[in-house]
């Protein structure tokens, strides 16, 4: 491997003679802007994003007070003074995307390495086609519901505060489940490939302050579970009988049953088959495989 990087360092140099840069360089670089992408694209979903603006303005004030530009003495000084500051700042502002981030880290694609697929599409779309038989009914009887589809991000700490189950999604069952005197129908249900593994299970809130004051804690358990995972989460209002889906933390509402199906299908079945075709080289589908582009209503 070592001589194979060393012949491309070679090739390249006696190639392009100007150009002195080094695989190392090139690797760099592009470990550095995958960071970055990620990042903003987290930022992008959260209020954090404004926080992110008021700092490039502050930087963009600091660069035209200083004394290449303008020669305003006492607002740059005044400007360095809280740049000095900046880093504890923004610490402290970025506290929750931070462990956001670092949670999705430790528990991302890293173990499609050495993990083979939990799941066959048959399954998931049998699951699929049940569940949306449940939430018509469901929505229709105004009875509240929370389920939770796993997809790469592991959920066993969210499986442990509820009771762990072994069967297949049936419309009867989740009826029963969220039936309001069932004893686990407050907490929410939890599917990993195509099969319940939980149910009566507690979720994180959503740390976003921003959300609308219509939504209740069901609604919130299911964007902050979207927040903290890339697990597709599915809501019926108790109060309106109102479908919604959360997913990367963005929430879509009032969803009829048929939109609801196209949108698991979207969001689940095409993982799966993205699985397959990225199965035999692992490691690229970690270094390339992005977010999809998520649209929803605004909270």
């Amino acid at each position: 491997m070592t001589e194979l990087i060393h012949s491309f360092q070679m090739f390249w140099q006696s190639t392009f003679p100007l150009l002195q840069i080094q695989l190392t360089d090139l690797l760099d670089i592009a470990i550095l802007a995958f960071i970055i992408y990620k990042l903003l694209w987290m930022l992008r979903k959260t209020s954090s994003g404004r926080v992110l603006r008021g700092v490039l303005i502050l930087l963009g004030a600091m660069f035209v007070s200083s004394n290449y530009v303008l020669s305003l003495t006492a607002t740059s000084f005044l400007l360095d003074r809280v740049i000095q500051w900046g880093v504890l700042v923004l610490v402290v502002l970025f506290q929750p995307e931070i462990r956001r981030f670092l949670e999705r880290m430790g528990s991302s694609r890293l173990g499609l390495v050495f993990a083979s697929s939990r799941a066959n599409g048959e399954e998931m779309d049998t699951a699929i086609n049940q569940t949306c038989e449940a939430y018509a009914d469901l929505s229709r009887d105004k009875v509240g519901a929370l389920m939770v589809f796993e997809r790469q991000n592991l959920l066993d700490d969210v499986i442990k505060t509820g009771t762990a189950l072994d069967c297949s999604v049936s419309s009867e069952l989740l009826k029963n489940l969220f039936w309001n005197k069932a004893p686990l129908h407050d907490g929410a249900v939890i599917v990993r490939g195509g099969r319940i593994v939980g149910a009566g299970c507690m979720l994180p809130l959503s740390g976003n302050v921003n959300l609308s004051r219509d939504l209740g804690m069901r609604h919130r358990a299911g964007i902050g579970m979207s927040e903290h995972s890339d697990a597709v989460v599915v809501i019926v209002s108790e109060e309106t009988g109102s479908i919604s889906a959360a997913v990367g933390g963005m929430l879509k509402r009032h969803l009829a049953p048929e939109t609801l199906e196209r949108l698991l299908r979207n969001e689940l079945l095409n993982d799966k088959q993205e699985e397959k075709r990225s199965g035999q080289l692992p490691l690229v589908g970690l270094l390339l495989g992005g977010s999809k582009k998520e649209e929803g209503d605004p909270l």
